[in-house]
């Protein structure tokens, strides 16, 4: 359908909607959640994830406006959210180092209890998405970001394990580290992909 340039069908329009306002919803509600509980538990990982939420629902938003616009304006919206990522990942990798060098004390239950609660969350919109994934550029951009989600839900959760059977912080510096650049690989993956669309 993105390479003739044709607008999707009225139910194509209604499904990819009503998927892209679940996963939109959720991941206002997971940044919020996800963004205090970092702040509480003075966690480099749950405040990546936190962040990087905060953009997701951005890009559902972005993506919901592009269902009945032209492919052309598609294939921009899905630029503006690969930019966006690359931006958000640059600024987990900075606060990272910076955290490194001001030291943090990192809560291993909340970063396991929080990180569990978004993985649940992930894992269920990225199953929504999974159905629009083969549709237009815009679609394909939210379902990617949601599997980077996935993948930083998981480390964030193990990390939180190792912290607090350890009480080494190292291991969420590395994972709020690894976040941003897999957020950063993302975001060339999207950008890659709206410029060959």
């Amino acid at each position: 359908m993105s390479d003739c340039g044709c607008r999707p069908t009225g139910l194509e329009t209604t499904s990819q909607r009503r998927a892209l306002v679940v996963a939109l919803g959720l991941n206002a509600v997971m940044f919020v959640v996800e963004t205090a509980a970092g702040i509480h538990a003075d966690s480099a990982s749950l405040l990546a994830d936190g962040l990087d939420m905060a953009t997701d629902a951005s890009v559902y938003a972005v993506a919901l406006l592009a269902l009945t616009r032209s492919a052309r304006f598609k294939k921009g919206a899905a630029t503006w959210s690969g930019a966006l990522l690359f931006l958000v990942g640059v600024g987990v990798v900075l606060e990272t180092v910076r955290r490194a060098f001001a030291g943090a004390e990192p809560g291993g239950l909340w970063m396991m209890a929080v990180g569990l609660l978004a993985l649940a969350v992930n894992a269920y919109v990225l199953r929504l998405l999974a159905r629009q994934r083969s549709a237009e550029v815009h679609m394909r951009a939210a379902w990617i970001f949601t599997r980077a989600d996935v993948i930083a839900n998981a480390a964030v959760l193990v990390s939180g394990a190792l912290v607090w059977a350890t009480g080494i912080i190292a291991f969420d510096l590395a994972v709020g580290l690894a976040i941003g650049v897999y957020v950063i690989k993302e975001a060339f993956e999207i950008l890659r992909e709206a410029r060959d669309a």
